[in-house]
């Protein structure tokens, strides 16, 4: 048995920690001293024409069957230690080779983060401390009545895919009431979440807090408009952790523009940053950060610990948890 790390250097040593190496040259036949790099995988043939297993992370490229073919002539499986594996996936797949991915190990800090915001949101957080923290006392008070608070809020979960859901399962901690629009979500799972389904409308109607957990993909590209963020109510807060390219950003521009006491919370924009000059950096009501909802420090090891136990789960038959398929990738992020 041969396994290859695959990728660029710097990222293979930041996410696959010593641990984790030691373990895999073990139980998976790793060579960690030799670190593929993606602009030149030919050079390396004699090398990947005998491996059996493919571990790597973000900066996997994009290659054709035929290459796949010709460089991976034995390969079973990749076991990708990051999120999206939508830009390489389906040639793999399409030889035959399973295709694994740490999607639940990015989605942790991605809902504990989003469950931090809610908390925030919901008692006013980011608009008083913006006040205050410039002296604006009065103006900073003025909030401690208009936000409802944690008890029995109503928080609106857009999405209840694996983030969405994790999100949810964090929330119980709290006395919150969830709606949540996904149209994929069966009301048996919606009951067994201990949510409310409703249309897109009555969630951005009734919720004071919205968060975005929509699976990136051509039917969800401008999906959220002004139509639905007009019916926010004053004091709302909009989070977006999921894509940028969701967002029609000129109306959420026009309604943050239109009712400065609702917020917005973007950790993606699109293009991502924003250009110089957008209006997301003038506007008192939106508060960017450099999209870091998702693994970030020590948080990346955790991707690349997922892909280990799931490979020993595939070596030794047992129930594999973040396998991809095919079929998978039509509504995955």
């Amino acid at each position: 048995m041969v396994s290859i790390l695959l990728g660029n250097e710097g990222n293979i040593k930041r996410v696959y920690s010593p641990e984790v190496m030691q373990q895999l040259e073990k139980e998976a036949g790793l060579d960690s001293t030799i670190i593929i790099p993606s602009d030149r995988i030919a050079e390396y043939q004699a090398i990947t024409e005998q491996a059996d297993y493919l571990f790597t992370t973000w900066g996997m490229p994009m290659l054709t069957e035929k290459e796949i073919e010709d460089l991976f002539p034995r390969l079973k499986a990749v076991f990708y230690a990051a999120g999206s594996v939508k830009g390489f996936a389906t040639p793999f797949l399409n030889r035959g080779i399973q295709v694994f991915s740490a999607w639940g190990a990015n989605a942790v800090p991605v809902a504990e983060y989003t469950v931090a915001q809610i908390l925030l949101a919901n008692k006013g957080f980011f608009q008083a401390a913006a006040h205050n923290s410039r002296g604006e006392i009065a103006e900073a008070r003025k909030f401690n009545n208009c936000f409802s608070g944690n008890y029995k809020c109503k928080v609106g979960i857009i999405g209840a895919g694996m983030i969405g859901k994790l999100v949810i399962q964090l929330l119980k901690s709290y006395e919150l009431k969830v709606l949540v629009f996904d149209p994929f979500l069966s009301d048996e799972s919606a009951t067994q979440l201990g949510v409310s389904k409703c249309s897109l409308a009555q969630l951005f109607t009734e919720c004071q807090t919205i968060t975005n957990h929509l699976a990136n993909n051509p039917q969800t590209v401008g999906m959220l408009n002004y139509d639905l963020f007009s019916l926010m109510q004053s004091n709302s807060t909009f989070i977006n952790t999921g894509r940028g390219a969701q967002i029609v950003e000129d109306d959420l521009v026009r309604i943050l523009s239109e009712n400065p006491n609702i917020t917005a919370l973007l950790d993606v924009t699109d293009p991502e940053p924003s250009v110089d000059g957008h209006a997301f950096y003038s506007l008192p009501n939106a508060f960017l950060t450099p999209h870091i909802a998702g693994s970030m420090g020590n948080e990346v090891v955790r991707m690349s610990q997922f892909m280990l136990d799931e490979f020993r789960l595939l070596r030794s038959g047992g129930q594999v948890k973040y396998q991809v398929t095919l079929k998978m990738l039509e509504t995955m992020a």
